[in-house]
């Protein structure tokens, strides 16, 4: 649309099925490649993306001709089949249902770049679980604790 300007980060997050440590070193990087492609194929640009075995971390430079909500369902969707296909995993890798999202000013996105980057440092300290849960009470959105992912048993 013309004379439509826009400046959108956000910072999205979605875990492994059941939180398994399975994103392998071997591959990962190749898979934060995919995703990457994925994202910037649908005119988006992703500004920084990282994770843990269990997790995915990616904060996009988001334009605003495609919901969030399908963004994520693409990536989600077509990471899982591609993960498949490559046969990176014994039996069948999928993400755990749900996301985590959340927006940032300009002045914020080196910070959030840095937290990102700097996902191994901050998971030698708390859990993915322990992350997302303080991420949500900075950001003050209310949840209800049944559906927020369980640790695994």
């Amino acid at each position: 649309m013309a004379n439509t300007y826009t400046q959108i980060h956000i910072q999205a997050f979605f875990a492994v099925q059941n939180r398994i440590s399975i994103i392998n070193n071997n591959w990962k990087d190749e898979l934060y490649k995919y995703i990457t492609g994925l994202i910037q194929n649908h005119g988006h640009k992703v500004l920084q993306i990282n994770g843990m075995p269990d997790h995915v971390h990616i904060l996009i430079g988001f334009r605003p001709t495609q919901a969030l909500a399908d963004l994520m369902q693409m990536v989600k969707e077509d990471s899982s089949k591609w993960i498949n296909e490559k046969g990176f995993v014994n039996g069948k890798f999928s993400w755990q249902a749900g996301y985590g999202a959340f927006s940032y000013s300009k002045n914020q996105v080196p910070r959030v770049i840095k937290y990102i980057q700097d996902q191994e440092k901050h998971h030698s300290k708390r859990s993915f679980l322990e992350e997302y849960e303080e991420l949500l009470k900075i950001h003050e959105i209310e949840f209800d604790p049944r559906y927020i992912f369980k640790p695994i048993e």
